[in-house]
């Protein structure tokens, strides 16, 4: 029986050997210098020099640094407010894309079809033009504020541009598809008999709702909360465009210490943190979704 076995396992072996040298080679290799080089001291010029450096990581927090420096939480600030709006991020395309997902399953097949490809029809369309296109509806001079403007509505034109406000709309732009998908998978396996026996048993909307809907889409939830809040945390491109330097995210920050600061040590200890916190973030997902019981409860 074990010799049997053995070249099934070898086979398996074979077929999975591509793929594992792939992810060693393109996210273990720069994950270790990325976290080896947080423990270094920046180098003069930018690199590193090859000595033990322990104090990137209080830097962040806003420790400082000997006597010449003052405790300063700035870096820890940008942290919280990435944290802040990509969780609001979430929530505003969990709250528009949780109806929408129930109203394109109970389209007829050609329309469904249609809905599904208008959702997928931003990824044809490179993503610095679509933010570019937001800066043009947002400025002073864009399309929004001339539209208000034509309408004698000029007192009630909006200064969105280099807000938080901005950030957050490019984000749930961008990420709206992602938080759609998954929830559009979870509710279309919804059975309609179990929302018909739930009336039938006398429970009111809301009850068949909290009871019966959200426990079976609730895998749905968790998993396009998760792929939205995760691009939305560490995301550059939409801030540095529809913020400006007036909202920097954590993105922003690292991009600075690498290319502008040129202190790869402390731009490292920044991007360790930021995998940290998302993993962190994963655990609290896998917990939670191993302790939801998916069977519907009466």
């Amino acid at each position: 029986m074990r010799p049997a076995r053995r070249p099934v396992r070898w086979r398996l072996v074979g077929l999975l050997a591509p793929a594992t040298l792939l992810l060693a080679g393109l996210f273990l290799v720069p994950l270790g210098i990325m976290a080896t080089y947080s423990f270094l001291s920046p180098g003069l010029y930018g690199g590193v020099e090859w000595e033990f450096y322990p104090f990137n990581y209080g830097r962040v927090l806003g420790a400082p640094l000997g006597d010449v420096e003052e405790f300063d939480p700035v870096y820890a600030a940008i942290l919280l407010r990435s944290l802040r709006l990509a969780t609001i991020t979430a929530a505003v395309c969990l709250v528009v894309c949780y109806p929408a997902a129930f109203w394109v399953s109970r389209l007829p097949a050609p329309r469904k079809n249609l809905f599904l490809f208008l959702v997928t029809l931003p990824f044809f369309a490179n993503l610095i033009i679509r933010v570019y296109a937001w800066m043009l509806i947002l400025r002073p001079t864009g399309f929004l504020n001339t539209a208000l403007d034509t309408l004698g509505l000029a007192a009630f034109a909006p200064d969105l541009m280099f807000t938080e406000a901005a950030v957050i709309i490019g984000l749930v732009y961008v990420l709206l598809p992602f938080m759609f998908l998954p929830l559009y998978a979870a509710v279309e396996k919804l059975d309609p008999a179990l929302l018909q026996a739930s009336a039938d048993l006398g429970a009111t909307p809301w009850r068949t709702f909290v009871r019966v809907v959200l426990p079976l889409t609730a895998p749905g939830i968790l998993g396009g909360c998760v792929i939205v809040f995760i691009p939305a945390f560490g995301n550059f491109v939409v801030p540095a465009l529809l913020g400006g330097a007036k909202v920097m995210l954590v993105g922003n920050t690292i991009e600075q210490q690498f290319l502008a600061a040129r202190n790869w040590p402390f731009g490292a200890a920044l991007a360790m943190l930021v995998l940290a916190s998302i993993l962190v973030f994963m655990l609290a997902v896998a917990l939670r979704a191993g302790r939801a019981n998916p069977s519907v409860r009466s």
